[in-house]
């Protein structure tokens, strides 16, 4: 039984390539080639070289987000450990507490009033900008160790302010 030739799928394209083109005349064929040539060029381009430029041009913006994301993680995290060892400390007495968190409510001007039942903390606001707010939040959580358990609050567009109900607790609160 004879073998028979494998023949090479590549090959089937190029061999009728190659016929047409040996029948052209060598200033056509070089026509051809030069064509060729220019397509393969362009083609290099399109597909290896534009996207690694432009990936290049990119790269200066992509870092600076990424090391701005960088520095906002790096942030969160001390934020994280100051907690955690905040935990880890002493824990504050009623009195403390409630100093603290009474500092940090005069902090926001008028807008807010603070209530005190048992282990819970509520504070009452109205037309509190968020920044103030947020910074409210920030003292609270940190220097009387308190958390909002309870949130209910509308958010006003002309100007930007916050009303309604906080409810604040935490271990500080419970003690006596």
């Amino acid at each position: 039984m004879a073998k028979v030739p494998k023949i090479n799928p590549l090959a089937r394209w190029v061999a009728p390539l190659q016929a047409a083109h040996a029948r052209l005349a060598p200033r056509e064929q070089r026509a051809v080639a030069l064509a060729a040539w220019v397509l393969g060029l362009g083609l290099l381009w399109w597909l290896a070289v534009a996207p690694a430029l432009d990936t290049l041009r990119q790269a200066p913006e992509r870092h600076a987000r990424i090391d701005a994301q960088l520095s906002h993680m790096r942030s969160m995290a001390a934020t994280a450990d100051s907690l955690r060892a905040q935990n880890t400390a002493t824990p504050l007495g009623r009195d403390d507490v409630l100093r603290a968190l009474e500092q940090a409510t005069a902090g926001l001007a008028g807008t807010a009033q603070l209530a005190v039942l048992g282990d819970r903390a509520t504070v009452t606001l109205k037309n509190t900008p968020p920044d103030a707010l947020a910074q409210w939040l920030s003292q609270v959580r940190v220097n009387a160790r308190l958390m909002p358990l309870e949130a209910k609050l509308s958010r006003a567009t002309e100007p930007a302010a916050w009303s309604g109900t906080l409810v604040l607790g935490g271990p500080g609160l419970s003690g006596s």
